[in-house]
């Protein structure tokens, strides 16, 4: 049991930061770092990790700018931060500048760190960049090798995946839960269903109990390649048919291949265990929309009125020297907003003119 008033505050207040960031309570954590007096470089990772982690990594950036400022030295924990935020945004030359403070911070042996920076690269199909830091690294673990797996993985590259799955258990690297989970993702978008099979089954050879994920994996492999009545069966078969994600995996199949028996089977399946997801709303309305079932897609959005469910919106973002710009749907807060839709409004002016002048042959 802790006794309050023995330990120094400011040391309470960072290791609440630090709680409330881990469970998304970002607004709280603000409050904590704000009052801290004495603002220390485990305290600014904690602010920053939190917003990276839940999705506002925007704002994570923005904090670390701030901690430089103050003339604060990054750590291994501020860049994995960094290249997390950086891998989901697409920023390729702020996550270059990082790796070189990095490597002026003498930190470029860290594993973890490194493991981190491959994923950044390969996020932003800097392909080269990626593998030459994972052949540049002195010292390598699992967490290395599936980042880069995963990486090839991301690209389509499956010769590549399984290869490196090869190599990396010829020099001695268990593979964990996260390497099997790549490996069969990459076999779905290579449409290699026999080798999903062996990889799927081998994982008790390492004594790795199959997950809900990995369900997904091999349902969402079945579904690419257009066995949707095996992907079905074999959802119904497995232990983790009440899962959300297996169902969910099997109604995105069922998209792409216009199955509306078995779209509906599904959807109603995954609704029942997560009632309030839009998304699935949506892919399920957008599948009976391919098909013109319009009817059906008048009583889904009647539904999702009903039950007030709105589809957060989408959001895209360009780097434009050093700069990253944010747009989302209906949204006018940028600064050239106006001038932007001005643009736009010119283009399609002139787009339809070029397709009113087309000359069509009739021969």
């Amino acid at each position: 049991m802790l006794v309050v008033g023995h330990l120094p505050t400011e040391y309470l207040k960072t290791k609440l930061l630090i709680f409330y960031g881990k469970c998304g309570d970002l607004r709280t954590a603000l409050v904590i770092f704000n009052k801290l007096i004495d603002k220390t470089l485990i305290s600014w990772n904690a602010i920053i990790s939190g917003y990276v982690q839940n999705g506002l990594e925007l704002v994570g950036l923005s904090l670390y700018a701030k901690m430089r400022q103050i003339g604060l030295t990054p750590d291994p924990y501020t860049f994995s931060s960094l290249y997390r935020a950086c891998g989901t945004l697409v920023l390729l030359e702020l996550g270059k500048q990082a790796h070189g403070v990095m490597i002026k911070c003498n930190v470029e042996d860290n594993v973890v760190v490194n493991s981190a920076l491959i994923d950044m690269y390969f996020k932003c199909s800097d392909l080269v960049d990626g593998q030459k830091v994972f052949n540049e690294m002195p010292n390598r673990n699992v967490v290395t090798w599936t980042s880069l797996i995963s990486g090839y993985g991301q690209h389509g590259r499956v010769e590549e995946v399984l290869e490196l799955f090869s190599r990396m258990k010829e020099e001695g690297f268990r593979p964990d839960q996260v390497t099997f989970l790549a490996v069969l993702s990459a076999c779905g978008h290579g449409g290699l269903i026999d080798q999903g099979w062996y990889y799927f089954s081998s994982m008790k050879d390492y004594g790795i109990e199959p997950r809900w994920k990995h369900y997904a994996a091999m349902v969402d492999l079945l579904g690419r390649a257009g066995k949707l009545q095996e992907a079905y069966d074999f959802v119904l078969s497995s232990p983790l048919k009440d899962h959300s994600d297996t169902w969910g995996a099997l109604l995105g199949a069922c998209r792409i291949h216009g199955d509306m028996d078995l779209a509906s089977i599904a959807a109603t399946k995954f609704l029942e265990l997560e009632p309030g997801n839009a998304g699935k709303y949506v892919v399920l309305s957008n599948t009976y929309a391919t098909r013109g079932f319009w009817d059906c897609v008048k009583d889904i959005r009647g539904v999702m009125r009903e039950l007030d469910i709105m589809k957060e919106p989408a959001y895209s973002w360009i780097e434009i020297q050093g700069e990253v710009h944010v747009f989302s749907t209906r949204d006018i807060s940028h600064r050239k907003s106006e001038e932007i839709r001005s643009l736009i409004v010119e283009m399609t002016s002139i787009l339809k003119a070029d397709v009113c002048d087309l000359e069509i042959d009739e021969h």
